[in-house]
């Protein structure tokens, strides 16, 4: 049995924490985007994972022993509509639900906070079909969500396009909340 919990601001400060925290964010990001990014290019950093931390946006999940094995951003986007992203499961825990877990723990927790709309946004090469990102569109469709829009990642985060190794898109998919 996995227990998820907010991280509380002040655990910002717990650089061990913050470190577990990025390094398994990168880990499962690098298999999960590979071909995607320029080599050496990181999903995330300690600084950004500190922000997120402070600003009451991450929850984890831990098992029995304490051990961390995923972990979930999320946020209130306004006007009904909170975003989870940056969902990560410990690769030796895939497949036990702790992905499915954290999800649930996401939607009900911005549900409780007045959101009726629950978004996230997938990363997708535009011109050839990654395995990972068509798994994880297969799956956010069997629970529920559905595509509202595509992005381009140039135009919405150009920051990011320079670390392309591909062109890409981004899908936004919405599902109700209860």
């Amino acid at each position: 049995m996995i227990r998820i919990d907010m991280l509380p601001s002040a655990a910002a400060s717990d650089d061990q924490l913050v470190a577990e925290l990025t390094a398994l964010i990168n880990q499962v990001y690098e298999v999960a985007e590979a071909g995607i990014w320029v080599d050496g290019a990181a999903r995330t950093t300690h600084t950004e994972v500190t922000d997120l931390v402070a600003a009451g946006e991450i929850a984890v999940a831990r098992d029995p022993d304490g051990q961390l094995v995923g972990s979930v951003r999320i946020q209130r986007l306004g006007d009904g509509l909170g975003e989870f992203g940056m969902l990560v499961a410990a690769p030796g825990r895939r497949g036990t639900g702790i992905g499915r877990e954290l999800v649930r723990f996401a939607e009900r927790r911005s549900a409780e906070n007045g959101a009726h709309t629950m978004q996230l946004e997938l990363l997708v090469p535009r011109d050839w079909t990654h395995p990972a990102k068509k798994f994880l569109a297969e799956w956010y469709t069997r629970i529920g969500y559905r595509v509202v829009r595509r992005g381009a990642l140039e135009d919405d985060y150009p920051h990011l396009a320079p670390l392309l190794a591909t062109p890409c898109d981004f899908m936004i998919y919405n599902k109700p909340l209860p």
